[in-house]
C-alpha cells in the first residue's frame, strides 16, 4: 500500500505541474488571440496543427503512447481555439449573424400561407397562431410554400416541423437549408386522428382507407384490427377527407382530424385512433425576414463538417464549453454527395446570450456551409 501511495503521491505531482501548465498555455492563447484580431488572421490554422502533431507524436515511446499523445493535444488545440474565439467573438460587431431583434411579431393584417387544403392540421395550426380572421391561401406541396414567400406573396408560411410519435418532417428541413427563409415562431397541435365517412357510411361499409402515409403510421394498430381495408397514401390528412367527399363511395373513408369532418360535412365514424393519446406535432412559423423576437427561446442551425475524425465532436464541443443546451440535432444526406450529411442542431437561448453567440461564431469559423435558420 505505501508503494502505491507514492505512486499516486507522483501522479498528484505531475497533474499539478499539468494544469500550471494548462493555464499558462491558455493564458499565451488569449495574446495569440489578441494578434490575430489585430492582423486579421483566422483562428485556425489547420497546416501548423498537423505539423505540430507530427512533431509530437514522433516523441513517443510507443503507438499506444502516441495515439494518447495524438488525442491530448488535439483537445489541447480545441480548448485553445474556443477560448480564442470566445475573445474574438466579443468583439465583433456581426455577433448577431446579421438578425434584426423585433419587439413582437406583427400577425395581424398579414398574409400567410400554408400546404395542404382547409381541415389539414396546418390549417389548424395557422388559426391557433394567427387567429380565426387570418388572410391565408393554401398551397400544394411545402416548396410551394416556400416559393410562395421568395416571390413576396406572402409574409408568413406554416410548415409541419416535427412529430412526437413519428419524428422529423425531412423535407422541410431539406427546404430550410436550401432558402433563406427564416423560422420566427412555433405552436403546436395536438393531434386527434379520425375515420371520417360520408353521411350515410357505416364502419361495415368501409373498404378502403385513405390518408397521408404518417397519419396510417400513427393509426397502424387500429387499422391492424381492420386488414380488410385497403391503405392508400395521400399527400395531406384534409386532402383525404375532400377526396372521398368527391368521390361519393360510402365503400371509402379518410383517416383526418374532427375539423376536416367539419368543413367537409363528413361523419366520424370512430374518433382518437392515435397509437398515443400524447400525440402533437410542432409547426414552424417561417419568414422571409431575418428577424427574431427578443423573448425567443430557441435557435436551429444547420452545417456539415468536414471529413476528419472526431469532426463533429469538435463542433458540438463548442455548447458545451460556452454552457448551451442542445435541445435536438438532426442530419439529411446532401443531394449529389454520396454519405455526406447535413446536420440540424436546435439549442436553447437566443442571439442576445453571449454564450449562444460564441458558440455560433465559434462553430460557424470552422464547420462547412454554416447557416443559422432562426431564433424563435
Amino acid at each position: 500500500m505505501d508503494e502505491l501511495k507514492q505512486m499516486r503521491n507522483e501522479i498528484d505531482e505531475i497533474d499539478d505541474q499539468m494544469v500550471e501548465l494548462f493555464q499558462r498555455r491558455m493564458a499565451i492563447s488569449k495574446y495569440v488571440a489578441e494578434y490575430k484580431l489585430e492582423h486579421k488572421q483566422p483562428v485556425q490554422d489547420k497546416n501548423r496543427e498537423a505539423d505540430k502533431l507530427d512533431r509530437l507524436g514522433a516523441l513517443a515511446d510507443n503507438n499506444f503512447n502516441k495515439h494518447g499523445i495524438l488525442e491530448l493535444y488535439r483537445q489541447l488545440m480545441a480548448m485553445s481555439r474556443k477560448l480564442q474565439y470566445r475573445l474574438l467573438a466579443d468583439k465583433r460587431t456581426e455577433e448577431k449573424f446579421n438578425f434584426k431583434r423585433i419587439n413582437e411579431l406583427k400577425t395581424k393584417n398579414c398574409k400567410v400561407i400554408y400546404q395542404g387544403v382547409p381541415g389539414a392540421y396546418s390549417y389548424a395550426a395557422m388559426l391557433k397562431f394567427f387567429g380565426e380572421e387570418v388572410d391565408c391561401e393554401n398551397v400544394a406541396t411545402f416548396k410551394d410554400a416556400m416559393d410562395t414567400l421568395s416571390k413576396g406573396e406572402a409574409d408568413y408560411a406554416v410548415l409541419p416541423f416535427e412529430n412526437s410519435t413519428a419524428g422529423m418532417v425531412a423535407d422541410v428541413y431539406d427546404l430550410l437549408g436550401e432558402y433563406d427563409h427564416k423560422i420566427v415562431a412555433e405552436t403546436a397541435i395536438r393531434i386527434n386522428h379520425a375515420l371520417l365517412g360520408l353521411p350515410d357510411a357505416e364502419l361495415s361499409d368501409i373498404k378502403r382507407v385513405y390518408s397521408h402515409p404518417q397519419a396510417l403510421m400513427q393509426s397502424g394498430e387500429y387499422l391492424n384490427e381492420h386488414k380488410q381495408w385497403d391503405a392508400i397514401r395521400m399527400p395531406n390528412t384534409a386532402v383525404s377527407a375532400k377526396k372521398i367527399l368527391e368521390k361519393g363511395d360510402k365503400s371509402n373513408a379518410a383517416i383526418a382530424s374532427i375539423t376536416a369532418a367539419k368543413i367537409y360535412g363528413l361523419k366520424v365514424l370512430q374518433e382518437h385512433l392515435n397509437v398515443s393519446n400524447e400525440n402533437t406535432t410542432r409547426f414552424i412559423i417561417v419568414s422571409p425576414k431575418q428577424i427574431y423576437q427578443a423573448d425567443a427561446g430557441k435557435v436551429l442551425v444547420a452545417f456539415e463538417v468536414p471529413h476528419y475524425s472526431g469532426s463533429l465532436y469538435n463542433m458540438l464541443s463548442n455548447f458545451i464549453y460556452n454552457n448551451v443546451n442542445m435541445c435536438k440535432i438532426e442530419s439529411r444526406p446532401i443531394k449529389g454527395e454520396n454519405w455526406r450529411y447535413r446536420f440540424f442542431v436546435e439549442i436553447e437561448g437566443n442571439l442576445e446570450d453571449n454564450g449562444v453567440v460564441n458558440a455560433l461564431y465559434a462553430l460557424s469559423s470552422e464547420a462547412v456551409n454554416f447557416k443559422v435558420l432562426g431564433c424563435y
